[in-house]
């Protein structure tokens, strides 16, 4: 563990710990980016990896939030799928369309041809980012990275794209287990190493999002999503806090909780009394606000974030939304959020 104690701000560490807070931290999950003009100002300028490449660009959109929005932690401008491009599985962004994977892992054959990267070799980007945007944030906040969970990443490698459904990596699993298996393993020992590397790097909190975890029944999300999940937090957690966010997720609150993690992200379906009681009620818990509630009136902003932080309690808790904030978000509003919570007296 890094020593802390030269934040001005560690409120989030504070909170991750289970220690007691005058009031919760709260950040926002993709506050570097969509809904920010000036982050749609460097967009028009440089495409999408150029932007999560470029350690310049990605510490100035990473630090935008914190000047504009007032978070009480900083998350690393960065994308779960550059951890696929560094196995060598060539991934673009498309216009209209999001991730797209011009060759979808699809047999035996294609899976053993993946690699397990060197790290510092095929993401050593990011790590200049870390170290450029921890420098720039001069102790402010802390910085957080993060990374897909083993599953959504398959979900996108076996789909070739964005789905609702992923009918092909379901497919994929329970038609070839065992080349399933063999990829969700590769993708678990390249997350570790990544992420020990961008701890060393000065990340103080890891977070995995595993997006959608959802889509699986519980029985195979033991199988074929939580097995590798907990690998990465068990691998981890001696190192630096870990938070696990999977959407759709409740029923896992439970595994969740005992896994060793430091908190659990939970998605507004689930309500604050529910995932206390699911996750053993000893865990930290971060969430739950719907993201587009932040399109209502400013004052329901705020009263509704003070009944959230009611219901969850303001120990042990981390103010977040359920998911990311959406691109159609007035910078006010997101302001709003951010305020409440600062706001927010027992």
């Amino acid at each position: 563990m890094k020593p802390n104690n030269m934040l001005k701000n560690d409120l989030f560490l504070k909170a991750l710990k289970g220690e007691t807070v005058t009031r919760p931290p709260v950040w926002m999950m993709r506050q570097a980016g969509r809904y920010l003009p000036d982050f749609m100002k460097i967009k028009a300028k440089y495409d999408f990896f150029t932007r999560c490449q470029t350690p310049e660009l990605a510490t100035e959109i990473t630090i935008m939030p914190i000047d504009q929005v007032g978070p009480d932690a900083a998350i690393l401008f960065c994308d779960i799928l550059v951890v696929l491009q560094a196995m060598q599985i060539p991934v673009e962004m498309r216009d209209g369309t999001g991730p797209w994977i011009p060759n979808p892992i699809r047999s035996v054959q294609d899976v053993e041809k993946i690699i397990i990267p060197n790290i510092n070799e095929h993401l050593g980007y990011v790590m200049d980012a870390i170290k450029m945007t921890t420098k720039e944030l001069n102790h402010r906040v802390p910085l957080i990275g993060f990374a897909g969970s083993p599953w959504t990443l398959l979900c996108y490698a076996v789909q070739g794209k964005g789905s609702r459904t992923f009918d092909k990596a379901k497919e994929f699993c329970f038609s070839q287990p065992q080349a399933a298996h063999t990829l969700l393993q590769k993708i678990t020992d390249t997350t570790i190493a990544y992420l020990k590397e961008k701890i060393k790097s000065g990340v103080h909190v890891v977070q995995l999002f595993d997006s959608w975890g959802g889509i699986l029944s519980p029985e195979d999300y033991q199988l074929f999503s939580w097995n590798y999940l907990q690998q990465i937090v068990t691998a981890l957690k001696d190192h630096a806090p870990v938070i696990v966010f999977g959407k759709g997720c409740w029923f896992a609150l439970n595994e969740m909780g005992r896994s060793g993690a430091s908190a659990i992200g939970v998605d507004w379906t689930c309500s604050a009394r529910n995932a206390r009681y699911l996750s053993g009620g000893q865990i930290t818990l971060q969430g739950n606000f719907d993201p587009t509630r932040l399109l209502s009136p400013i004052p329901e902003i705020k009263s509704s974030v003070h009944k959230m932080i009611n219901e969850f309690g303001k120990d042990k808790y981390i103010v977040n939304l359920g998911h990311g904030i959406l691109p159609n978000i007035p910078v006010d509003h997101a302001k709003a959020f951010v305020d409440a919570v600062k706001e927010y007296s027992v």
